[in-house]
């Protein structure tokens, strides 16, 4: 239960029941996608009945595997596709990420987490997913990652989404849960900050720069031929194996995620003077995280907040945080403590303490006790 004083305030403009799943859709248009492509999946279906509306061009595919390979030979056009879909759906998507990775394709997916493993229940949400995005590249490339944490999330990191595929040449996940993307909650949509479509230019030649992105040019244009393979290449497109030119245009891969993180890095931080305790949440649990700690502030207790958006890859300044402080709890809606276990490891670090649901929310009383029941608490 919330205290009604810890509703945010009514905005100046008329507040209307919307879900993330509309604020998602009208985001990346807004910010210049043009294709929808998806096959119905819960927690996903208002995306896909929003996107097929939306968006210029939409195709319904027969089937998660389709959907991406469609959506590959599109952004080889030089469209912007996005899709929805689940965990069943991307475990079938998976090997053409890989492919689409390695062809340097920009694109967003949108994966709805809800309760696993396997096909679970498609009607309880779940944060279960972080740790497969973290692997999802074979060889542990980088696979750029936000997470929403609430409906003007939902706006701003679906944009950047869009923004950073493209500018990275790369397959981009937004991920977000059912609780996110079906719940209706009130908002004034004057309040959002405007979308500036993506000017987005074609390229010439072939080889990357300093940033490690090579020029974008779309297949069917007439000034230049364009080499496309998901196998081991060289910086020209040219098919090889262990050639040295081909592993570092391999390694370049991951490294031009990492090199611009500092452009899609996004995070909340709410540092207070005095404090040696820290939560730290994501997704939806982001929302019980704010109000615990609003709660105990009220009580006199100093305490920070740490709301991770952008995932993967996981940013040194987040590590830094983190190690600051002597207490950290991790809330997440998973068994296993996923996000806990991306920034301390299986040995995990004296004085940090999970808080995890499984089947339901976790509440701001489940933070606030394990605040006050872990070690050294």
């Amino acid at each position: 239960m919330i205290d009604p004083e810890q509703l945010p305030a009514a905005g100046p403009g008329p507040r209307q029941l919307v879900d993330g799943s509309r604020l998602i859709i009208e985001a990346l248009a807004r910010a210049g996608a043009d294709t929808y492509i998806g096959y119905p999946i819960t927690p996903a279906n208002l995306m896909y009945a929003y996107g097929v509306q939306r968006l210029p061009l939409a195709l319904a595919a027969p089937d998660e595997i389709t959907a991406l390979q469609w959506m590959a030979g599109l952004s080889a056009c030089g469209r912007i596709p996005v899709t929805a879909t689940s965990f069943p759906g991307f475990a079938l998507m998976i090997e053409s990420v890989n492919m689409v990775h390695m062809m340097e394709l920009p694109m967003v997916i949108v994966l709805a987490q809800r309760l696993g493993p396997s096909t679970g229940s498609a009607t309880v949400g779940a944060s279960g997913d972080l740790l497969l995005l973290a692997g999802a590249i074979s060889g542990g490339h980088a696979l750029p990652v936000f997470c929403p944490s609430n409906l003007v999330d939902c706006w701003e990191l679906s944009a950047l989404a869009l923004s950073t595929a493209v500018n990275l040449r790369s397959p981009v996940v937004l991920l977000t849960s059912k609780d996110m993307v079906m719940t209706q909650c009130d908002l004034d949509p004057m309040s959002l900050t405007p979308i500036t479509p993506l000017n987005r230019e074609v390229g010439t030649g072939w080889r990357a720069g300093a940033e490690l992105r090579p020029p974008f040019v779309p297949v069917g244009n007439t000034s230049q031929q364009v080499r496309l393979t998901a196998s081991t290449h060289d910086w020209n497109g040219n098919h090889q194996s262990l050639a040295p030119a081909a592993i570092a245009n391999t390694r370049r891969l991951h490294e031009k995620a990492v090199v611009a993180l500092p452009e899609y890095l996004r995070y909340e931080l709410d540092e207070q003077s005095g404090a040696d305790r820290l939560v730290v949440a994501w997704d939806v649990t982001a929302q019980a995280a704010r109000h615990a700690v609003l709660k105990l502030r009220r009580q006199g207790r100093a305490v920070s907040l740490l709301v991770p958006k952008t995932l993967i890859p996981l940013a040194p300044v987040l590590v830094d945080v983190v190690a600051r402080y002597r207490r950290v709890v991790v809330a997440e809606e998973n068994l296993t403590g996923q996000l806990r276990q991306l920034f301390f490891g299986a040995a995990g670090r004296s004085g940090v303490t999970g808080i995890n649901g499984i089947g339901r929310l976790v509440s701001p009383y489940d933070i606030i006790a394990a605040l006050e029941d872990g070690p050294d608490g």
